[in-house]
């Protein structure tokens, strides 16, 4: 038995290392655009489950972590940015505001499967304008779901967290931890 990663992303690779040494990461092929959902939250945790039961399909007597995260603000979410105009969109909306990051995690092995979603809410300070255009011009903002890396840039206009940090980075890391021990 192994542990799986259904996840390309480096953050997650680096945090699920912090408490499983010992893992391989299988990408899956699930068409994200294609998964929907009552609400941002709800979202997120159908798009873990859909990657993680992609993978699981291919290894059932392993046991496999599929994890989402997309960003809220005021039911908009803000998933990774298509491209730079899209990451000054949603930057310029988050700037001095309140918002919510969701991660929906799944967890599976053979016919067991266990679902959670956890948010953790941000603030921003407002975000001037030199300094977007500069965060802009970096590769942080393309890859993350709302543009932003807290552990990176970004982290000079976080005013306030309430919940988990390591949620906001894409695996709420305590939280897996007690999960998995069930499977492991």
């Amino acid at each position: 038995m192994s542990l799986v990663l259904a996840s390309g992303s480096p953050r997650r690779k680096e945090l699920l290392g912090m408490i499983a040494p010992d893992f391989e990461v299988v990408v899956s092929e699930v068409d994200e655009s294609a998964v929907r959902a009552a609400s941002p939250s709800e979202l997120a945790g159908a798009l873990a489950h859909a990657k993680c039961m992609a993978v699981a399909a291919l290894r059932p007597d392993d046991v496999v972590l599929g994890c989402d995260t997309v960003v809220e603000q005021d039911g908009e979410v803000f998933g990774k940015p298509a491209g730079r105009a899209d990451a000054e969109r949603m930057l310029h909306r988050l700037s001095g505001t309140v918002h919510q990051v969701h991660t929906g995690v799944c967890i599976a092995r053979g016919g067991r499967v266990e679902n959670f979603t956890v948010t953790s809410t941000v603030e921003f300070y407002p975000i001037d304008e030199d300094w977007l255009q500069a965060y802009l011009d970096t590769d942080q903002p393309y890859d993350k779901a709302g543009a932003y890396a807290i552990q990176g840039g970004a982290a000079v206009y976080c005013r306030g967290i309430r919940g988990c940090y390591y949620n906001i980075m894409g695996l709420p890391v305590s939280r897996v931890a007690r999960a998995l021990k069930h499977f492991l």
